[in-house]
């Protein structure tokens, strides 16, 4: 079995339901399956060993992923964002790739690729005759999705078709969306949550709305014109949107299911949006690029008994990523290898059938048994619900103390003059490393460094105040929204104004 069979099953189940629907424009799923069929002749046609895609989400990004799969060949989505340089990097890494890309960026591309626009495949896809499938096998590559490389080059993830095909036939039930259901994407397409939207919504049965290129205003104009019921979002979207909506009412009846997950969500902005769209159910799905996507989950459920309890350890699951999905293995080692008890820190490991941890070059970073290590901190409560705390390699060891980042910003995220924070460690002849807090100030406000340091040390322990605070009128972030620690570590290097 291969990716292409979850295409299949819902073209067979329902051809005549609206599949995708993009700037006002519709196909069935019938329409669709014939487009991927003839998009994969065009794909066999080029001799290609893979297809790399630069562009935008839409039509055709959905018919470049199937049609990838129906000549039997990896797809290849990456940043259109990053500069000329690093895009004939990640190209010149790639296995003799046919290139599809939007036409704004085929400029910046070497003359010598194998290269077609985004509109020239796609009419080539609608006009071409389908040839029958290539010969695909479970464990053959289906997609290769480049890291963010927010602290080091990125390494190409290799997801096989089992990997795949394993998340969304563990995670979703096929067919269970409703006819009149639509999921409303706004997510990069390079990004694991750009992939996985395609392959478990046309799995569920549920269209497909794409808004190429994420505005707040545009976003919920979509979401109300086209009824969208559920919706996936990064943290920095839905900050945006509740900065858009200020304090009203989303107005947004028919969403019924919001996603979110890419980055740490601050708790104000969590809360707001809570309360903004009061009748919507909450989902933080919890993955990464090596685990196919989602791993963990805090429900709907979970965010309701949250918000409406009194008990300070219910309230604070609000701040976790719920609890693994079936099919899913958690471990939390320490340094020792050993694994944790609840309340302690460790490492989260992870195992599953969903897992890959393959790099391309690089080969698996999959233990003897199968386990995967995210290099993500995190700690357990009594109920098996998952805090993460910040990454292995952002811990800031302050005089042979381990401190979490992610404990002070939790902290200063709350000062009513912080819009958004991120602690970094920077090297110091004393203490080994001392703490920075990177603060954007809210609109109109103007914090007071030593204020903010006392805030800090009179609701954590002294250790945890900030040696130093640094005011910037924007924080360097991926698509996803990731902190761009590396960045901010460098500037902070540089000479600036003392505070």
């Amino acid at each position: 079995m291969t990716i292409s069979l979850i295409l299949d099953m819902a073209a067979s189940s329902h051809p005549d339901q609206t599949a995708i629907t993009v700037d006002g424009e519709s196909w069935t799923y019938s329409e669709f399956s014939s487009l991927c069929a003839g998009a994969g002749s065009v794909i066999s046609a080029s001799g290609a060993a893979s297809v790399v895609f630069i562009g935008n989400s839409g039509i055709e990004l959905a018919t470049a992923l199937f049609g990838s799969a129906h000549a039997g060949v990896p797809f290849v989505p990456v940043n259109y964002r990053l500069a000329p340089a690093q895009l004939e990097r990640l190209v010149a890494r790639t296995d003799d790739p046919l290139v599809i890309a939007d036409p704004r960026y085929t400029t910046d591309l070497p003359s010598d690729l194998r290269l077609m626009t985004t509109e020239a495949f796609a009419a080539r896809a609608a006009a071409a005759d389908p040839a029958p499938a290539a010969d695909v096998f479970p464990d053959d590559p289906a997609i290769v999705l480049f890291t963010s490389g927010t602290t080091s080059e990125p390494k190409g993830v290799i997801l096989r078709h089992s990997h795949l095909l394993s998340y969304v036939m563990g995670t979703v039930e096929f067919d269970s969306a409703a006819a009149t259901d639509g999921a409303l994407i706004s997510v990069p397409p390079y990004h694991i949550a750009g992939m996985g939207t395609i392959l478990t919504n046309i799995y569920a049965g549920r269209r497909l709305i794409y808004l190429r290129q994420f505005d707040a205003e545009a976003w919920l104009t979509v979401a109300r014109s086209e009824k969208a019921t559920s919706a996936m979002v990064v943290p920095t979207m839905l900050e945006r949107i509740v900065r858009k909506l200020d304090g009203k009412a989303a107005d947004v009846p028919s969403l019924a299911s919001l996603s979110y997950g890419g980055a740490r969500m601050p708790l104000p902005t969590l809360e707001a949006a809570l309360a903004a769209f009061p009748d919507t159910g909450f989902v933080n799905a919890y993955g990464l690029t090596e685990t196919s996507s989602t791993i963990a989950l805090l429900t709907p459920d979970d965010h309701r008994e949250s918000m409406s309890s009194d008990d300070p350890a219910v309230r604070g699951r609000l701040g976790s990523i719920g609890r693994p999905v079936p099919g899913i293995e958690v471990s939390l080692r320490g340094p020792d290898g050993d694994e944790v008890r609840p309340g302690e820190q460790g490492e989260l490991w992870v195992r599953g059938a969903q897992v890959s941890g393959e790099y391309m070059g690089i080969g698996s970073h999959l233990d003897a048994d199968g386990w995967f290590p995210t290099k993500d901190l995190a700690f357990t409560d009594g109920d098996g619900y998952i805090f993460i705390v910040g990454r292995n390699d952002d811990t800031i060891i302050r005089g042979g103390e381990n401190i979490a980042p992610a404990e002070i910003e939790d902290v200063l995220i709350h000062h009513p003059e912080v819009a958004s924070t991120v602690v970094v460690g920077v090297p110091d002849d004393h203490w080994g490393q001392a703490i920075v807090a990177v603060i954007v100030p809210e609109p109109g406000t103007a914090p007071d460094a030593d204020e903010l340091r006392e805030y800090v040390r009179s609701r954590l322990r002294g250790s945890r105040t900030p040696d130093r605070i640094a005011f910037v009128p924007d924080l360097p972030t991926t698509a996803t929204g990731k902190i761009l620690r590396r960045q901010i570590v460098s500037d902070l290097a540089e000479p600036r104004q003392p505070v």
